[in-house]
């Protein structure tokens, strides 16, 4: 199965057009030395007590193939500023480097690396648009969905947010990373296969509008799938569920509908009157499944109202981040032919040099983040890990979409409770090491006093 834009043969060429400009200065003036780059995001949303670190496949993947294809070339010939050799130099260049990167499924916190790439300059240069717009989105749809994953306390969810996801590939990768977050299927047929997701689905309003009558709907509907959820909520909700109770009492022992569906009005109280019409026709076994409109904050206000529900489909708001749709994702080199490099501009300062964060717990319980020069020994877990090796990936960074939303659940289980409530506190600590912190002094005075030279 292959997934756009890093099976595409032209995925070379997603990226802006001025790191092929720089590559050609790069080329032309001899500068490819060893770079390293942090990708990272400078503040957490207000939304957001940590991030869900997400998209490192499709990174790997995406460098173990990158090259520039011929259609590629062509295109960078016609626009008459690529001269034959520097075309010459992109028709080989591979990529070579390095990677180190937090797990997918990891929290993490503002100013923390989620990936380090040590790579030529031009390599690293190159692929720094796929690298933050993977990274960027597959992070952002994971922190929405594990703050979902929260609010329902343990009844499933179901992604139905595919329609108004932002793009096929946004679809695709969405459901991804709402997977490794701890959501348990998604209606979209497409990423099911692609990823192995459980599929989830049920009817439309316009199956049941197609019919006569809503019990005739639903007559045909389990005549084809008997162990199906009916939506019950088309003309009148009250009545769709005696419509259900009818049907239950024409099959006899051949009713076995699982489920019925609400996505509409209040769901509170529609769900209680079900519950109710339900357990007093002896159905107690058929659950309820709400939809609509749904994020965290209502899933939540449903679950603490102690409403008889047993399961979600989120969609929308799930699938585009609705509160918070970006993060100040960035890629900055840190480091170049072995010396520390920094940004000085006011807000966006960084760090030199290659990295580790050092986690420390108690008691199972994550209490604190250092983040460390690569080469420092401190007490906790390093969380960077090397996963690709001289444009390689590592076998074991081979980790399963399964392995990941295991991997996830831990570690999202040892977070404090305060971080995986939906009302923001107070910024998690992330200790900058007092070695990291002398270099990064040493650094900016070389930087300010270069600037003069």
């Amino acid at each position: 199965m292959t997934l756009p834009p890093a099976d595409d043969p032209n995925s070379a060429l997603f990226t802006d057009l001025y790191e092929l400009r720089m590559a050609r200065s790069y080329f032309e003036r001899g500068i490819e030395g060893e770079a390293v780059f942090d990708l990272f995001v400078r503040a957490l949303p207000p939304q957001r007590n940590y991030l869900v670190a997400a998209g490192l496949d499709d990174v790997l993947r995406y460098l173990e193939a990158f090259a520039f294809s011929a259609d590629a070339l062509h295109q960078l010939a016609a626009m008459g500023e690529f001269p034959d050799a520097v075309l010459e130099r992109f028709a080989a260049l591979r990529f070579t480097g390095d990677v180190y990167a937090v797990p997918e499924g990891t929290p993490i916190f503002a100013g923390e690396p989620i990936i380090e790439v040590v790579a030529p300059l031009p390599e690293a240069q190159l692929v720094e648009t796929y690298l933050i717009n993977q990274i960027h989105f597959q992070t952002a749809i994971a922190s929405k969905g594990t703050r979902v994953v929260d609010a329902a306390d343990g009844r499933p969810i179901a992604d139905f947010g595919a329609r108004r996801a932002h793009g096929t590939d946004a679809a695709l990768k969405a459901a991804r990373a709402l997977y490794i977050a701890g959501v348990d299927a998604t209606s979209n047929v497409l990423a099911s296969r692609t990823y192995g997701i459980p599929a989830a689905g049920t009817m439309a309003h316009s199956y049941v509008q197609a019919h006569d009558g809503e019990l005739d709907a639903f007559r045909n509907f389990v005549r084809s799938y008997p162990q199906t959820t009916l939506l019950v909520d088309t003309y009148e909700t009250a009545e769709g569920v005696r419509n259900v109770i009818r049907l239950a009492q024409e099959l006899g022992d051949g009713f076995a509908v699982s489920a019925i569906r609400l996505d509409s009005g209040d769901l509170e109280a529609e769900a209680r009157e079900a519950r109710k019409l339900l357990d007093a026709a002896g159905l107690t076994a058929v659950q309820i499944i709400v939809s609509g409109g749904l994020d965290e904050h209502s899933v939540a206000a449903l679950v603490a109202a102690g409403a008889p529900i047993d399961g979600f489909g989120v969609g929308t708001r799930m699938d585009v981040s609705a509160d918070a749709p970006s993060l100040d994702a960035v890629y900055k080199l840190v480091e170049y032919d072995g010396d520390g490099r920094v940004k000085l501009s006011p807000g966006k300062a960084t760090l030199p040099g290659r990295k580790q964060i050092f986690r420390s717990s108690e008691g199972g319980v994550i209490t604190g983040d250092v983040l460390a020069l690569h080469d420092e020994q401190l007490d906790g877990t390093p969380l960077l890990r090397p996963v690709m090796r001289a444009g390689r990936r590592l076998p074991d960074a081979a980790v399963s979409l399964v392995e990941s939303r295991d991997y996830a659940r831990r570690q999202r289980d040892a977070l404090p409770p305060a971080l995986r409530a939906l009302a923001p506190v107070a910024a998690f600590p992330v200790a900058i090491s007092p070695a990291l912190q002398a270099e990064q002094a040493r650094v900016a005075a070389a930087s300010r006093a270069d600037r003069t030279s």
